[in-house]
C-alpha cells in the first residue's frame, strides 16, 4: 500500500542506525521514537520537559533509547546529544499562534536560536542531513489553495516567521557547509498524546475533552474555516522517508505534510460529536459556541502533497475518517485515566 515506506522499514530492521529525536517527549516527537524503538533503532531522545511529559516516552525506554533532559538551546546539549548519529530528527520548539503574539522572544529563543544551535552541531558532527518540523503557517496570507511548496505569501505571525526563517538557515547551511536539509511543513497534526490542557491547547483533543465534560466547545469565527488535518502516522512516516531518501531530488527542499483534503471546523465539530458518543452513548453534546475569528489565523489551508509523494515516496496511510476515531479513542482513554 506504501510502498517505499514498507521498503525502509525492512530496511531499518536489518541495518539499524543511530537517530536523535528532540522535542522527543512531546506529540510529535514521541511517536517518532516510538516507531524507532519498534524498528530497532537506537535513538537519543532529548527534551527539556518544558511541554513535553517523559510519560510520553516511559513505555519505550530501553538500552537501545538514551534520554537526555536538556534543551537545543544549549550548544553544549546539542553537540552531546547528536554525537554519533546517523539522522536528525528536529522536533523541539515553542507552538501556537496566538502564542508566540504574546511572547515573540520566547518563540525566538526557541525556535530560531535553538534550531540554529542543533544545525551548527550537526554540521560539526557531520550529519548528512537534517529534517526538522516546519509549518504550513509559512504559507501566511497566500490565498491559492491548495499550497504548493515555493508560493509563500507574507507571514502572519511571529510563530510562522520562526519556521519560515529556520527554512532559510537551512538553505544557508546547504549552500556554505554542504550539510542536507528537508523541512517538513506540517499541516494541523494530529494523534494520540495530545495534550488538551492549557490555553494553546490543540483544537481535536481540547474539543473532545470539552465534549466529555460537558463544557462549551468554542469556535472561533463562522466554523467554515477549513484545515487539511494530519494524522500522526503520516507525520511519522514523512519523517522517516525524508531522512533517508535517496532521490537525487528530495534533499534540500520544504515538504507539505498532510492528507491532502479538506474539513471546515464545523464538520470536524459533527466528526468529533459522533465519534465520542460513539464511546459515550448517553453524553448530551451541545452544539458549538461561535466568537470572534482569532488574529494570526489563516482562513483556509489545503496541502498540495505531490512534491512529496513524488520524491519522498510519501502516501499518506490516514485520512481524517481514519484518524478521528483513533484519536478520539485515545483521548477518551487518556481522560478517564487521567493522564497527560
Amino acid at each position: 500500500m506504501i510502498p517505499d515506506f514498507i521498503s525502509l522499514q525492512a530496511d531499518l530492521r536489518s541495518n539499524p542506525r543511530r537517530w536523535l529525536v528532540t522535542g522527543a517527549a512531546g506529540f510529535i516527537g514521541s511517536h517518532l521514537v516510538q516507531n524507532l524503538a519498534e524498528l530497532g533503532q537506537q535513538v537519543v531522545a532529548l527534551d527539556n520537559l518544558a511541554t513535553g511529559y517523559l510519560g510520553n516516552l516511559r513505555p519505550f525506554l530501553s538500552e537501545n533509547i538514551r534520554f537526555i533532559e536538556g534543551s537545543v538551546c544549549d550548544s553544549n546539549v546539542c553537540e552531546e546529544a547528536v554525537k554519533g548519529c546517523d539522522h536528525v530528527l528536529h522536533q523541539a520548539a515553542l507552538g501556537s499562534v496566538p502564542r508566540s503574539i504574546k511572547q515573540p522572544l520566547n518563540f525566538h529563543e526557541a525556535n530560531v536560536s535553538g534550531f540554529l544551535a542543533l544545525l551548527e552541531a550537526s554540521r560539526k558532527e557531520g550529519i548528512k542531513r537534517f529534517v526538522f518540523a516546519s509549518s504550513s503557517s509559512v504559507y501566511g496570507d497566500e490565498p491559492e489553495l491548495p499550497k504548493v511548496e515555493g508560493k509563500e505569501g507574507q507571514v502572519l505571525s511571529p510563530y510562522a516567521a520562526t519556521k519560515l526563517i529556520d527554512e532559510i538557515y537551512a538553505a544557508a547551511y546547504q549552500k556554505t557547509y554542504g550539510i542536507e536539509w528537508v523541512g517538513l511543513r506540517y499541516f494541523n497534526v494530529f494523534g494520540a498524546r495530545q495534550d488538551p490542557n492549557g490555553a494553546y491547547a490543540a483544537v481535536l483533543p481540547k474539543w473532545v475533552d470539552a465534549m466529555i465534560e460537558g463544557t462549551e466547545v468554542f469556535i472561533n469565527g463562522d466554523g467554515e474555516t477549513s484545515r487539511d488535518f494530519c494524522y500522526i502516522d503520516n507525520v511519522v512516516q514523512a519523517n522517516l522517508l525524508a531522512a533517508t531518501s535517496s532521490h537525487p531530488e528530495a534533499p534540500n527542499r520544504p515538504y507539505n505534510v498532510a492528507a491532502g483534503e479538506r474539513t471546515t471546523l464545523n464538520e470536524l465539530f459533527g466528526l468529533l460529536r459522533d465519534a465520542v458518543k460513539g464511546h459515550l452513548p448517553s453524553r448530551e453534546i451541545a452544539d458549538p459556541c461561535y466568537r470572534d475569528f482569532r488574529a494570526g489565523d489563516v482562513r483556509h489551508s489545503l496541502a498540495d502533497i505531490s512534491a512529496a509523494r513524488d520524491f519522498l515516496g510519501y502516501i499518506p496511510s490516514h485520512l481524517i475518517s481514519d484518524g478521528i476515531p483513533l484519536a478520539v479513542s485515545a483521548y477518551v482513554a487518556n481522560h478517564q485515566s487521567g493522564d497527560v
